[in-house]
């Protein structure tokens, strides 16, 4: 039985000072350290959200070898690329199944690594986020325990996430091919309107909002 929920929300930036200061200032707490992912020539940072679920902030890594492929999430060399809540990936027990059934091109299985870290996810051969963020990639972690796990937990939590979208019945759709079963609301929104994303999170200071048009 498939069985899919969120594993992590990711934040793009042009560094990461940029994606620190952003989370800092919306959320008021700093990040952990992260790695390098060199399939993709870009590096990140952590923050734990609960035992299984995580904040990646994640930016082009200027000091890694250009990839041969465009890389993950939308991610450029460009200078001025946003600092924002670009999309989340979500955690499933049979990658190869979940993908097959998904009505929307997530493109294909890719073998990944971070350090000692190693895992299957969906990516699209252009680089873009698939329905502008709103759906997921798909990933599949190869050894157990998570890695959120072993990040050092500060307090904060994932309370829930909230998807915009104008074709807000395709993404209910295949959350529900996949088996999905989290804490997440789609809505939709008036043909022409640009999608969004809302993650509601918990804090040492109270509740805070990262949204995805900010």
């Amino acid at each position: 039985m498939l069985q899919t929920r969120i594993d992590h929300i990711v934040i793009t930036a042009a560094s990461l000072a940029d994606g620190s200061e952003y989370i800092f200032r919306t959320l008021g707490v700093a990040l952990e350290a992260g790695g390098e992912h060199p399939r993709m020539g870009t590096h990140n940072l952590l923050l734990r959200l609960g035992s299984d679920v995580y904040l990646e902030v994640i930016a082009v890594n200027h000091e890694a070898e250009q990839p041969d492929r465009p890389r993950w999430f939308q991610l450029t060399d460009a200078d001025n690329q946003p600092t924002k809540l670009a999309t989340w990936v979500a955690r499933t027990n049979d990658i190869d199944a979940a993908a097959q059934l998904s009505a929307l091109p997530l493109g294909a299985i890719e073998s990944m690594t971070r350090g000692p870290l190693k895992w299957k996810i969906t990516l699209p051969d252009d680089g873009k986020l698939v329905m502008d963020g709103i759906a997921p990639a798909l990933i599949q972690w190869e050894a157990e325990p998570h890695p959120a796990s072993r990040m050092e937990d500060i307090g904060c939590s994932l309370l829930g996430l909230e998807a915009f979208h104008p074709d807000a019945a395709a993404i209910q759709h295949f959350l529900d091919q996949i088996g999905f079963d989290d804490k997440l609301k789609v809505f939709p929104l008036d043909k022409g309107s640009a999608p969004y994303l809302i993650a509601h999170i918990q804090t040492p200071s109270g509740p805070r909002q990262l949204d995805s048009r900010q």
